[in-house]
């Protein structure tokens, strides 16, 4: 067969099979395709045995920016490719292994790349086999964190039976050695970030936070990575600076603990002392983070004078907003939110009278962007032409207004409970 048909068939099996006109050699072609979500074999290894230990195995949720929108990889049948990390300084060891390869069976077919996609990812250092890692997992007992301590807390383990304790610390580049562990620590963004990128590690601007498991192993202290969160310093005229929080990950292991609202509220205690900090903010927020956020925010104004029982049920007020703002560093939009919520807690719902008050209470900021359309709509009637003004009309149905206004209101309120039913928890 020709190479540019082989060619021609190697760039159809990438296509789903439920593709008509697969040939025989296209379906056979197509055995050799790997989901690279499943493949990557991610582990945080604390001791020998744990290299063998399957149950501490975790997969990525993103592989599409070394692997391709599609997350794939062709050429290889039970293609594992393990990425594994020294708990604490995150030392890697890095190997590929598959069953069998493509170009064993098939003439003038290549495989793809992956050995050299993934070390483009990783630093320099690594090694390859089991031997070495053990060697460098010897190494861990010297190894502590950078920067300065500025939280400490425990969190209740039920399966040991006793208490973790954990430590938050703030560092930046001028710290001895944390440079080279940045650069191996950023490289979990790609697997669970889905628009991750690099930061300009020689920007003196951006501040770094992480959190460290403290455990012992013969006597000595160790420190597992657990999560880290970037913080980008904005300058605001004339004298003020926004903290705007970047990057945030807790590892997988560690997630579901509580981790990542011990992380943000401690950012938060951290830059509020400062008086030329205006507010904090965060750079395109995930959904997640916005739930977060709301959590850590609520819990932290839930006793301000401002946020009292008889003030919420007054409606929310400038008082609220220059408080959250001067004692908290809170802008204006995040303690409407927290106002929101900390009223709903405050409401028997219940009562149809009370209900009532606090839906039409929030509907009052969620029409905002609608008044806001009817407004624009005012101004093109003295400027458009009849038939024009219809069609912009017949785009704005008012019971379609109405109906997704409902439907964000009732969207609003169950994201709230689920943050009152976590601030009963806590």
């Amino acid at each position: 067969m020709a190479n540019e048909e082989y060619k021609a068939q190697t760039e159809r099996t990438r296509l789903p099979d439920s593709l008509l006109g697969l040939s025989a050699m296209e379906k056979k072609l197509a055995e050799y395709k790997c989901d690279t979500n499943e493949a990557i074999k991610l582990k945080l290894v604390r001791f020998p045995e744990d290299i063998e230990d399957e149950s501490m195995t975790f997969n990525p949720e993103y592989s599409h920016q070394i692997f391709g929108d599609e997350e794939v990889a062709f050429g290889y049948k039970g293609l594992k490719i393990l990425l594994y990390y020294s708990a604490g300084n995150l030392s890697n060891m890095f190997r590929v292994e598959y069953s069998s390869k493509v170009d064993d069976k098939f003439d003038l077919v290549q495989p793809d790349d992956v050995e050299n996609k993934i070390r483009e990812l990783i630093p320099s250092g690594f090694c390859c086999g089991s031997d070495d890692f053990i060697s460098l997992l010897e190494k861990e007992v010297n190894f502590k964190p950078m920067g300065t301590v500025v939280h400490t807390y425990t969190v209740h383990n039920e399966e040991a039976g006793e208490d973790i304790t954990y430590q938050i610390y703030k560092a930046d580049m001028t710290c001895p050695g944390f440079r080279e562990y940045h650069e191996r620590l950023q490289t979990f963004l790609m697997w669970f970030i889905e628009t991750a990128s690099y930061i300009d590690v020689d920007d003196e601007k951006w501040d770094y936070f992480l959190v460290f498991e403290k455990y012992n192993k013969d006597g000595a202290t160790l420190y597992a990575t657990v999560g880290y969160m970037t913080v980008y310093n904005y300058y605001v005229y004339p004298d003020k600076t926004r903290p705007r929080v970047s990057q945030m990950l807790v590892l997988p292991p560690f997630q579901g603990e509580g981790h990542g609202a011990q992380l943000l509220e401690t950012v938060h205690r951290y830059y509020v002392s400062a008086s030329n900090i205006l507010d904090i903010t965060a750079e395109d927020p995930s959904e997640n983070f916005v739930r977060l956020r709301d959590f850590v925010l609520v819990k932290l104004c839930q006793n301000l004078p401002c946020f009292s029982l008889e003030k919420l049920l007054c409606g929310f007020s400038q008082e609220m907003v220059t408080e959250a703002q001067e004692k908290l560093k809170i802008n204006k939009k995040h303690a409407r939110r927290v106002y929101e919520i900390l009223r709903l807690r405050a409401t028997d719902m219940s009562d149809s009278e009370k209900a009532k008050a606090y839906r039409l209470d929030v509907k009052k900021r969620l029409v905002g962007p609608y008044k806001k359309n009817q407004r624009e709509m005012a101004k093109m009637k003295q400027c458009l032409r009849p038939e024009e003004l219809t069609n912009q009309m017949n785009q704005i149905d008012l019971n379609t207004q109405h109906e997704q206004l409902e439907e964000s209101y009732q969207q609003l309120v169950e994201e709230y409970r689920r943050i009152v039913e976590r601030l009963a928890q806590a």
